[in-house]
C-alpha cells in the first residue's frame, strides 16, 4: 500500500509505534552484536561503521514492492521514486555526516564496554533538544523538559560506575580516544536527527512515509559510500576472509554476525526516521535514551557486565521521563481538541 501518515491519526499512530519497535530492536540489538564482533577477535572499526548503513538494500526491496503494488492499483503511470533533486542533495550531504557518525561510534564501540557507550550515547538527546530548538525551533512544555532532564539525569547516574568498567589490558590513551570518539558520535547523531526533521520541513513537496524510506535508503547509500572509501583505504576487504577464519566463534558466525548487524542497524535508522516523520526528532532522541537501561540489562545478561544499584535507578528514572513526555503529549492534544471546539463557528445559520 502506499504508505501515508499525515493527516490520518490512526495510521499515524500505527506508524509511531512501528517504528518505536524498530528502533527498539536496532538500538538494543545493535551495539550488543558489534561488541560481539570486536570481543571475538574482530578489529575493523571502518567494516563495523560500514555495516552501520550497509543494509540499505533492504529499504530498496520494500520501495519496489510498494511500487508493484501502486502499480496494480493506479496502472503503468505509478513512479517508483519520489524525490525531487534538491532533497535528494540534502539527504545525500546527510548520509555523508552520517558516515561520518557512525565511524566515530564503532570507534568508540571497539575500544569501551556496551555499558559504557551506552551512558555516554545518552548524552546525545541533551545535544538533540539543543539542536531541535535553534533548526526546527522545537517548542518545549515542562513534560518534555521534565523528561530530558530525567533521562540526562540518568545517564549520570550511570556514569558513577564507568571506572570500573574498563577493558583488562586496555591502555589510558585506547580507551580515552573510544571515549571522546564516542562523545563526538553523540553529539554529531544529535545534529543529525533535528537536521532530517529540518529537511522533511524544507522539502518543497508532500513527505510521505514512502518518501522517508527514500530519504533514509539515500542517506544510508551515501554513509556506505563514505564508509567504503574508509575501507578501500584501510585494506579491509582483503582481511575479511583472514579474519573470518581467526574468528574465535568460527567462520560461519563471523558472516552471521556481520549480517545480522546490517539488518539490526538499518532498524534503528528506519525507526529514528520513521518517529521524526510521526512526531518529531525530540522524541526520537527521548526513545533512543530510553533504551539506555534496557542495553545496561541485556550487556549484564549476555556480556557478564556488572549490574550496580545506579543501573536500576537509571531504569526507573528513564521510564519516569519517557511516561512524562506522553502524558505531556495527551494532555497537550487535549487542551488543542478543546480549542478548536470552542473556536468552532456555528453552521446552522437561521433563515431570514
Amino acid at each position: 500500500m502506499e504508505l501515508e501518515a499525515q493527516g490520518k491519526p490512526t495510521t499515524n499512530i500505527v506508524l509511531l509505534i512501528l517504528n518505536c519497535i524498530l528502533l527498539f530492536i536496532g538500538n538494543c540489538g545493535g551495539p550488543l552484536i558489534m561488541r560481539l564482533y570486536f570481543i571475538h577477535g574482530g578489529k575493523r572499526v571502518w567494516l563495523s561503521s560500514w555495516l552501520e548503513t550497509g543494509g540499505w538494500p533492504i529499504i530498496l526491496f520494500l520501495l519496489i514492492i510498494t511500487y508493484f503494488h501502486r502499480r496494480a492499483k493506479q496502472g503503468s503511470s505509478s513512479k517508483l521514486f519520489f524525490m525531487k533533486p534538491p532533497l535528494f542533495i540534502a539527504s545525500a550531504v546527510i548520509g555523508i555526516i552520517t558516515g561520518l557518525d557512525d565511524y566515530l561510534y564503532a570507534y568508540g564501540v571497539a575500544r569501551l564496554p556496551v555499558s559504557t557507550t551506552a551512558l555516554i550515547i545518552a548524552s546525545q538527546l541533551g545535544f538533540t533538544a539543543a539542536f531541535a530548538f535553534l533548526l526546527v525551533k522545537q517548542k518545549f512544555t515542562s513534560y518534555s523538559i521534565n523528561a530530558v532532564v530525567l533521562l540526562t539525569i540518568g545517564a549520570g547516574v550511570l556514569a558513577l560506575h564507568t571506572s570500573n568498567d574498563r577493558p583488562n589490558g586496555e591502555s589510558n590513551k585506547e580507551y580515552f580516544a573510544g571515549f571522546f570518539m564516542t562523545i563526538g558520535a553523540s553529539a554529531l547523531y544529535g545534529f543529525v536527527l533535528p537536521l532530517v526533521e529540518l529537511t522533511y520541513k524544507k522539502a518543497k513537496q508532500a513527505i510521505t512515509y514512502s518518501l522517508v524510506m527514500e530519504i533514509q535508503m539515500v542517506m544510508s547509500l551515501f554513509a556506505t559510500i563514505f564508509c567504503t572509501i574508509g575501507m578501500l583505504i584501510n585494506k579491509d576487504f582483503e582481511a575479511i576472509p583472514r579474519e573470518a577464519r581467526a574468528f574465535e566463534l568460527g567462520e560461519t558466525k563471523y558472516y552471521v554476525v556481520i549480517v545480522f548487524s546490517a539488518i539490526l542497524w538499518q532498524c534503528f535508522f528506519m525507526g529514528a526516521a520513521g518517529i521524526i516523520f510521526c512526531a518529531s526528532s525530540l522524541l526520537s532522541g527521548i526513545v533512543i535514551a530510553v533504551h539506555l537501561p534496557v542495553i545496561e540489562i541485556l550487556a549484564v545478561i549476555f556480556y557478564r557486565e556488572k549490574f550496580q544499584a545506579e543501573k536500576g535507578v537509571a531504569l526507573a528514572l528513564s521510564l519516569w521521563g519517557f511516561v512524562s513526555y506522553f502524558y505531556g503529549e495527551i494532555k497537550d492534544n487535549e487542551k488543542k481538541k478543546q480549542n478548536l471546539v470552542e473556536t468552532q463557528v456555528p453552521m446552522n445559520i437561521p433563515s431570514p
